[in-house]
C-alpha cells in the first residue's frame, strides 16, 4: 500500500509549535486594505492559535494519517 502525502497547501499556511500547538495565518490580508486602520493591519502579521475542531483537522492533513 502506498504512503500518505502531506497536504502541501495546509503545509505552507500551518506551524506546529514545540509544545504540538497549531499556529495558523490571519484571513483577510490579501487585498482591500486601504480602509482598515494601522492596527488591524498590524494585528493580522501575526499568526494566532487554530481552535477547536479545527486542529484535529489540520494535524490529519498535514501528517497524512
Amino acid at each position: 500500500m502506498p504512503k500518505q502525502k502531506t497536504h502541501k497547501g495546509i503545509r505552507k499556511r500551518i506551524k506546529i509549535t514545540a509544545r504540538g500547538k497549531v499556529m495558523r495565518t490571519k484571513a483577510g490580508k490579501s487585498h482591500l486594505m486601504t480602509g482598515t486602520s494601522a492596527k488591524k493591519s498590524r494585528s493580522k502579521r501575526r499568526m494566532m492559535l487554530a481552535s477547536g475542531k479545527d486542529i484535529r483537522l489540520l494535524k490529519r492533513e498535514l501528517f497524512a494519517g
